[in-house]
């Protein structure tokens, strides 16, 4: 197959700030990806325009794609320093950085109602998206996931330790497709449910846990600067996680940093 080359590639300095003096020091990844399943049989399905970028389809969940080096070692890097300089959220599990829209803090499990209900009702606005990531939309355009006038505005980074998870979930339905989920770091694997239905399975509706299955689950490898791909069934119909506390291979400085992409349905645009 062959895939359409951009005739200029923008490079990662055309979009970031100078830096402060002094930089964020980075773990060095590991190698050791022990606890990872083997790499896929891969369909291609979508030639990208940027580069020799390609989408492939995943074959046991055919609507749910990758695209296999989507960042070079050298971007990764620097947007790993950056996001590292930027104020985290501290109240969840893990860290997190929301870019886009608003959010509400969590309350810990162990408040009253009385704290719940306060803490629940601070709506915070997060920061629009920085022009650090500019070149990752531009990039995601180019190779037409996102077209030019729904351009993504949503992004929220989560930071990963050894036996960091996330509960089975669809994403908010207010947002539309496809999601997409770009991984720095380390490698991980991402656990997909087959619903019996398609219907709110989302965190948000507080019926993810309860949602129907029809038994039928995909495990998918999060390759580093890979970006997985969710319409469709995948994005709908699909639970989505990161199983919690498998922690075999992961050394001291085990950390993925994952960026997750949404775009608003708004008022004369569909999905």
């Amino acid at each position: 197959m062959t895939a359409y080359v951009a005739t200029k590639r923008k490079a990662i300095s055309d979009y970031f700030v100078t830096s402060p003096p002094k930089r964020a020091r980075l773990e060095k990844p590991s190698a050791n990806n022990d606890d990872l399943p083997s790499p896929r049989t891969s369909i291609p399905v979508r030639p990208g325009s940027h580069g020799s970028l390609v989408e492939v389809a995943h074959p046991a969940l055919p609507s749910l794609s990758t695209v296999p080096g989507f960042l070079t070692t050298s971007e990764e890097a620097s947007l790993l320093a950056f996001l590292d300089k930027q104020s985290w959220r501290t109240d969840l599990a893990r860290r997190c950085i929301h870019y886009g829209g608003t959010y509400c803090l969590m309350p810990p499990r162990s408040a009253s109602p009385f704290t719940k209900k306060n803490i629940e009702s601070q709506i915070f606005t997060a920061d629009p998206l920085p022009p650090e990531l500019g070149f990752v939309v531009d990039r995601m355009v180019d190779a037409g996931m996102y077209s030019a006038d729904a351009r993504p505005e949503f992004c929220i980074v989560n930071e990963y330790a050894p036996s960091h998870g996330i509960s089975a979930h669809v994403e908010n339905f207010r947002f539309g497709e496809p999601v997409v989920g770009l991984t720095l770091g380390q490698a991980d694997t991402m656990r997909f449910h087959e619903l019996v239905e398609e219907g709110d399975g989302s965190v948000r509706s507080g019926l993810a846990g309860k949602a129907a299955r029809t038994g039928r689950k995909v495990d998918v490898l999060l390759a580093r600067r890979e970006l997985v791909v969710m319409r469709g069934e995948a994005r709908r119909k699909w639970q989505h996680e990161i199983v919690r506390g498998r922690v075999k291979g992961r050394g001291e400085g085990w950390r993925r940093v994952s960026l997750t992409f949404r775009v608003e349905i708004k008022k004369g645009r569909g999905r």
